[in-house]
């Protein structure tokens, strides 16, 4: 052999070697991609979005009050005190009022969705039909954390308020002849009556939709009374000398005090997505989330203005007690017998908050074990009573651990950080969705949700939208069998034709360019895809609202920045955040009014967005610990077990299994063939049918 050969034969192997490094890599590759898909596919809805194994029996007023009750707790008779004595003045009023409008746009968020996917799981589900489902796990599981430590936290404060009535006896006599204990992070005694609160309320749950109703009626009934008694006596005590200067005036801490008071306010109206969580057992969702979330959220708002107004008019503000402002405020002006009515306020509304964690917490877990992201048995439905019972008893229990031996304090601190990445997640949600295009026709059709049927209108060379109806009438213009256009009777019936054609060429399809925008922004984004683009803008939308929080949050204080920087990166990040907002609306929305719609998208979710961002990042670094912390825990669940029993990744498989398509033959007959998928190197099935030799026709 010569040198020649030895050397090409290296060479050649050489280059297999090359070779199979690069499919090595290409297949590498493809396998995580494979995988990133797998993370982020979305939920096929089923196509009677209305059929559920819950009890639809939930009316308007029922999902109102549930709301309200969610809303109206104890802040009521604790924050407004506290935001009025040490942050805002009676300019509280004010912080509530800006507070209110804020929580707007998020509830805006929840009532398209609920309506529009009428389904138990609120922003768990909403993530899962758009963004992926890995991402909606995630959301599900830290509001699972939320509602644990909301209930437990609010019957840990139910407890204190009912000790404090009876001068601490309950208290003493725990200690006393049970047990204390020091710890830290941990009550000095364990609060038996919080738990046994938690456990009555949730036997109680589990007997069923109305009976949890007709609780929260009860209760909410008599909170109504109680503040509207509240507010008639207040203001009969009323003295607008506390408004003046000489108490301060109005608002003493300025501007940025109501500003302040309005970051704390904001938390007073969560609860409001206890009415999207109940979509699957309202009665008519399109039409009654929508509405309950109005009237709630305008109830809610109404009463935390009155009642903050009375209560700096009745009393000086910086006189206020902050842990029981009202009746303190009531048996500073002589009538002590009040505090007892605001106490029995106080419970009630303490109460409808705690069924309202009750109610939704099981709720979204029994949507995550629905759809197999969570461990299966949560799921069962009790034949009789219609509820996840074993999710209700389960998590009601966990709740009431909570409140036995963790202290309040201990338990705030967790709050709020999940619900604003879930307001912050929904928001982003609508954007995405009311720009994708339409993947269905079905019952849920029109909307851009993925549904079981998958007959999309056409579109035509530019993009444009067809409507299935004018195409089918077209077909049958020019597809008579004598191969003639089809005569109309009248001129009118003519003009009729002309402008629906004329109609359907201006119809463009979700995700593309308005037709305006089109001669000045075509040549630079004419050739993307249909909502490649806003993809891209929602994804800068929420880094420059990072970024431009983080400036504001962190700026001034942590960061130290000089004051040109500082000016300077707020203008930078301010303007990348309008730029993503302009770039988004300048595109084709989804033509869907069958159901409710968030008004002027995309700037109401965008703000949205920005103001849970920002509040965000105002929590303190401990609770972004245990944040953390949490999230590690819930990535361990999904890569343990959710991704493997997800029923969207079922239903590929089984996709999968089997590949069909149609031939139609020149004889005009359609027929079907089959091919089984198998793993390479193995030879076909012998009963494979083919063209050559094709099955019966269909």
């Amino acid at each position: 052999m010569t040198l020649y050969n030895i050397a090409f034969i290296k060479h050649d192997t050489n280059e297999r070697k090359n070779q199979l490094q690069m499919a090595s890599c290409v297949s590498g590759c493809s396998s995580v991609m494979r995988f990133c898909q797998k993370l982020n596919r979305l939920k096929t809805l089923e196509d009677d979005v209305m059929a559920t194994s819950l009890k639809r029996c939930l009316s308007t007023v029922d999902l109102a009050l549930l709301g309200v009750g969610g809303m109206v707790g104890s802040g009521l008779y604790v924050l407004t005190g506290t935001v009025a004595k040490d942050t805002a003045g009676p300019a509280v009023v004010v912080s509530f009022l800006i507070a209110g409008v804020a929580s707007l746009m998020a509830a805006l968020c929840y009532a398209e969705f609920g309506a529009r996917v009428p389904k138990t799981g609120s922003a768990y589900m909403f993530t899962y039909v758009s963004v992926g489902e890995i991402w909606a796990f995630l959301i599900g599981w830290n509001v699972i954390l939320e509602y644990m430590i909301g209930g437990a936290a609010v019957a840990r404060a139910w407890s204190g308020y009912l000790d404090s009535i009876f001068n601490h006896r309950i208290q003493n006599f725990t200690e006393s002849h049970v047990m204390r204990w020091d710890v830290p992070f941990i009550t000095h005694y364990p609060d038996l009556l919080a738990a046994s609160i938690l456990l009555v309320a949730s036997f109680f749950i589990s007997f069923g939709v109305r009976v949890s109703s007709w609780l929260n009626h009860i209760f909410s009934a008599i909170s109504m009374v109680v503040i509207a008694f509240i507010l008639v006596f207040g203001f009969v005590l009323a003295d607008p000398v506390n408004w003046s200067a000489r108490e301060g005036g109005f608002a003493p801490f300025g501007f940025s005090g109501i500003m302040a008071g309005t970051a704390t306010c904001f938390y007073a109206f969560v609860g409001f997505d206890v009415i999207a969580a109940s979509s699957e057992e309202a009665s008519n969702p399109q039409k009654a989330i929508p509405i309950a979330t109005a009237i709630s959220l305008g109830l809610a708002a109404t009463a935390y203005v009155l009642v903050s107004t009375v209560l700096t008019l009745m009393v000086p503000w910086h006189t206020l007690d902050p842990n029981s402002a009202l009746s303190d405020a009531f048996f500073r002006r002589g009538y002590s017998w009040a505090g007892f009515i605001v106490a029995v306020g106080s419970i009630c509304a303490m109460n409808t908050v705690l069924l309202s964690n009750l109610f939704s917490l099981p709720r979204i877990v029994y949507a995550m074990a629905e759809d197999g992201l969570f461990f299966s048995v949560f799921s069962r439905v009790n034949p009789v009573t219609k509820v996840p019972v074993i999710a209700i008893l389960v998590f009601g229990s966990l709740m009431a651990f909570l409140a036995l031996i963790f202290d309040l304090e201990a338990l705030v601190q967790f709050l709020s950080i999940g619900t604003l990445l879930a307001y912050t997640f929904v928001a982003a949600s609508i954007i995405v969705l009311r720009y994708q295009q339409d993947k269905c026709t079905g019952s849920s059709g029109g909307n851009g949700i993925k549904t079981d049927a998958s007959s999309t209108p056409p579109l035509n060379q530019s993009g444009q939208q067809l409507d299935p109806s004018v195409a089918v009438n077209e077909t049958q213009t020019f597809a008579q069998d004598s191969g003639e256009p089809k005569e109309y009777e009248s001129f009118s019936d003519k003009l009729q034709l002309v402008e629906r054609q004329k109609a359907v060429k201006e119809r463009r399809a979700a995700g593309t360019l308005k037709a305006r925008w089109e001669p000045y922004l075509g040549r630079i984004l004419g050739d993307c895809e249909p909502g490649e683009v806003v993809a891209f803008s929602v994804l800068a939308l929420m880094v420059s609202a990072v970024s431009l929080s983080a400036v504001l949050v962190f700026g001034s204080n942590q960061l130290h920045l000089p004051v040109w920087s500082f000016t300077l990166l707020l203008v930078i990040f301010s303007l990348v955040f309008l730029l993503s907002l302009a770039l988004i609306w300048v595109h084709e929305q989804q033509p869907n009014h069958k159901t409710f719609q968030v008004p002027l998208v995309p700037f109401i979710p965008g703000f949205s967005i920005l103001l849970n961002v920002f509040l965000m990042l105002k929590l303190s670094p401990l609770t972004w610990i245990r944040f953390s912390i949490w999230l590690a825990a819930g990535l361990l669940v999904y890569f343990g077990y959710g991704v493997w029993h997800s029923k969207e990744g079922l239903r590929e498989q089984q996709g999968q299994e089997v590949a069909a398509r149609y031939v139609v033959l020149p004889s005009g007959s359609l027929v079907e063939t089959v091919q089984n998928v198998q793993p390479e190197g193995h030879t076909h099935n012998a009963h494979t049918p083919t063209l050559d030799n094709p099955p019966a026709s269909r």
